[in-house]
């Protein structure tokens, strides 16, 4: 994980947390997970503050948030005690069960990592889908260079082939689309993909 960015979450996770539950909800994913995610355990990676994950557990998941920032998971544990979240950092998501989860979301993280960590990334998230499984994955879309906000936040600028090549090695693409989040009002990448049988 970007240094600086998880410094900044660190620093900031109360303001950050209250923002995303002040946020509109982001119904449009939501309504992709109900369509596309099967019943069974559920990661939510880079949870944040936990308000997908503790959707997720509201409507049927067995779900577990991780996240990079101690800072986000003791806002996340303060909001929701009775929902799991622990630590764990992309790219490489170290100590997280491989092959254990129906389900893994990963909304609007990837673009917090350097592009030449994203494949290790995306290998790491498929990882942990279990054959059958579903690996939704989203980014926030920077176009022409990288920045970083007044925070210190990185977001990363990179082609889609960097997610979609290494994703198609194990899995079929089942959706994808490029738009507006009804959340953040951002324009982000949008993937849901199928881990193939092996």
């Amino acid at each position: 994980m970007d240094v600086q960015t998880l410094e900044a979450y660190n620093q900031r996770a109360r303001s950050y947390a209250r923002d995303w539950i002040e946020q509109d909800a982001p119904d449009d994913m939501y309504r992709l997970l109900r369509q596309y995610f099967q019943p069974g355990p559920t990661a939510d990676v880079g949870c944040g503050a936990g308000r997908d994950t503790a959707w997720l557990a509201a409507n049927g998941f067995v779900a577990t948030g991780f996240d990079a920032s101690e800072g986000l998971i003791e806002e996340a544990r303060a909001t929701y005690p009775n929902l799991t979240f622990r630590r764990a950092d992309l790219p490489g998501l170290d100590g997280v069960e491989r092959g254990a989860y129906q389900n893994v979301l990963c909304e609007t993280v990837v673009m917090h990592l350097e592009p030449a960590s994203i494949k290790e990334a995306i290998n790491s998230l498929v990882g942990l889908v279990c054959a059958g499984g579903t690996l939704y994955i989203s980014w926030r879309v920077t176009e022409g260079k990288t920045i970083r906000d007044d925070a210190g936040r990185l977001y990363s600028s990179f082609d889609r082939e960097l997610v979609v090549v290494p994703l198609l090695e194990k899995c079929d693409l089942l959706f994808e689309e490029d738009v507006t989040s009804a959340s953040s009002r951002k324009r982000v990448e949008r993937l849901v993909a199928r881990k193939r049988a092996i």
